[in-house]
């Protein structure tokens, strides 16, 4: 039987790795002695979904992607979680009249862990083994046996010791074990946002979950000061500090990925708030095609990407996926070829082959400097986190002056809204005519539950006639609720868009400062689709429902020009 050649060699071959990529990950491999596979993923020079693929075909055995995959509960029920958590494996499908199991495993050969499964579930066993990566199988172990602390467990044993004595002796790692598993459950649910919020009787505990705030906890208010002494200390911040805003970061290892969380703290009249933003770098960054642009949105944004030199802006409210898409674009303008530096604040998300710069108080280098530096350091593209003030503006608009792509964010509510908003800023219209590439307007919308979904024709009474855009009898979906999706109906966001290339006509009426009720008019004349437009064909094609459309975008704008095309 032929011997496949080493991991690297036949990433290598297959074009996903460099030789010099391969020699630092052995090096790196020689020193920390972990499996070459764990290295490739951590030093960012493979995905963990290529390295499964190439691993799964070269052993020719079938992969799993447990991120879409729904293990069955009777399987999950059969394995008990010492065994899954200790061997780093998931059942999948059990069936007992064999009996048979279904496993998903990063280590495809790992004898000791089969072993186990056989004397678990007798030596006839057959155990099948579907090969997973390492950080998705932590992220899924941890989701499907729940945190490997009791939380109830935790609380309860935290207030009985308040309750016995507020002076009893210190047990710090009570309080750590339960911020750890408070932050474990968080990760575990797909939060965005932890809040702990301190009211006059007890402390509430949130999480933001697909753009949304659920409840999740109620301690008594006793626990709070050690809980906030503890995350303080984790994130980096003064303890002693109480009666001012501040701000840090906490970096751990949660269900075998890094995790980074954003900390800021508030006084309030009951005492410090306290918000995470949770910073999953697995979920950080989407591919452009996973973006699933209509064909019309498609080509814009290619005219706007094809463009050599110009300002692209992506404009919306705070929290509505702005960095997310940049990040999008940059991997895919990304190459050997291309020189790409970033101005952030903060750094969200790592990104090889790119120059990140964390630009705020702690590296006294604001946004406008900062462009002024990376200028010096042949950039081919720029991204400006957020253009905030008129500085910021004038030094991005001069890069593109000079001949560069530059990429920012910028806060407003339409793509034609963004225009006023950088005059606002002060800059010269006839320069901003020549140089402003496009402008991208988004929001995230909640996806409706593959699971459980329900279907039937369109309503219209509800929306007052918003609707006149639906052929008659249009089938649409609504929110329902099942376990997979924790009885909310859904699972996940995605973006709708508004993309808006810059032509010669538009270039020169905003050269003549042609009004805004104009150049809606020839906007218009383009037949680019709006925001609204975008939400409805993901409506009609099942991935959301209107009622949360309507949620997110004023479904008005559909009557308007539906009234428009009517006249």
């Amino acid at each position: 039987m032929n011997t496949p050649p080493p991991l690297g060699q036949r990433l290598l071959r297959a074009g996903l790795l460099g030789s010099d990529q391969l020699r630092i990950a052995l090096h790196e491999q020689s020193v920390l002695q972990r499996p070459l596979g764990h290295v490739l993923v951590e030093l960012g020079f493979v995905s963990e979904r290529a390295l499964r693929e190439s691993i799964a075909n070269s052993n020719g055995m079938r992969e799993v992607d447990l991120d879409t995959t729904l293990p069955d509960p009777a399987a999950i029920r059969r394995i008990p979680d010492t065994l899954a958590r200790r061997h780093r494996l998931l059942p999948l499908r059990y069936d007992p009249t064999g009996p048979a199991l279904t496993v998903a495993m990063a280590e495809a050969h790992d004898i000791v862990a089969l072993d186990r499964l056989r004397a678990e579930l007798g030596p006839d066993a057959h155990i099948e083994v579907r090969l997973a990566g390492d950080a998705e199988l932590g992220r899924a172990i941890a989701q499907h046996y729940g945190a490997s602390a009791s939380i109830e467990d935790l609380v309860q044993a935290l207030e009985r010791r308040h309750a016995r004595d507020e002076t009893h002796g210190h047990d710090p790692q009570l309080v750590v074990r339960l911020v750890d598993a408070l932050l474990a459950e968080a990760v575990s649910c797909g939060a965005s946002d932890l809040h702990f919020e301190p009211e006059a009787g007890f402390l509430r505990i949130r999480h933001r979950i697909d753009g949304i705030l659920h409840q999740t906890r109620a301690l008594h208010r006793v626990c709070w000061p050690e809980l906030a002494v503890r995350l303080k200390v984790l994130a980096g911040m003064d303890i002693a500090e109480s009666r001012a805003p501040q701000d840090g970061r906490i970096s751990l290892a949660i269900g075998g990925r890094p995790i980074d969380f954003r900390a800021a703290t508030q006084p309030t009249l009951h005492g410090e708030n306290l918000v995470l933003r949770i910073l999953d770098r697995d979920k950080g960054i989407v591919p452009l095609a996973a973006l699933a642009l209509g064909d019309g949105q498609a080509r814009a944004l290619q005219r706007i990407l094809a463009r050599p030199e110009g300002l692209i802006l992506v404009v919306g409210p705070t929290g509505s996926g702005k960095t997310t898409t940049l990040y999008s674009m940059l991997q895919h303008l990304s190459s050997e070829a291309v020189n790409i530096m970033t101005l952030e604040d903060p750094v969200e998300y790592p990104l090889s082959m790119i120059r990140q710069t964390q630009v705020g108080e702690a590296s006294r280098l604001g946004f406008a400097d900062g462009v002024r530096a990376l200028l010096r350091q042949d950039p081919d593209i720029l991204l400006v986190g957020e253009i905030r003030d008129a500085d910021t503006a004038t030094m991005a608009l001069r890069a593109a002056l000079t001949g560069h792509r530059v990429f920012a964010t910028l806060h407003a509510n339409s793509v034609l809204g963004a225009i006023p908003r950088l005059l606002e800023l002060g800059l010269n219209t006839e320069l901003l005519a020549e140089n402003l590439a496009g402008i991208v307007s988004q929001r995230l919308v909640r996806r409706l539950c593959p699971a459980c979904k329900a279907s039937g024709p369109a309503d219209p009474a509800p929306w007052q006639g918003t609707l006149a855009p639906l052929p008659p009898g249009t089938v649409v979906h609504r929110a329902r609720g099942c376990p997979a999706c924790d009885f909310r109906g859904y699972r996940g966001r995605f973006a709708i868009m508004e993309i808006l290339p810059f032509d010669t006509e538009l270039h020169d009426m905003l050269a003549r400062s042609s009004g805004i009720i104009e150049l809606h008019r020839a906007v218009r004349r383009m037949g680019l689709p709006t925001l609204a437009d975008d939400g409805l064909r993901r409506v009609i094609d099942g991935s959301t429902s209107l009622e949360e459309l309507g949620r997110v975008v004023n479904l008005e704008n559909l009557r308007s020009r539906a009234s428009g095309h009517t006249a």
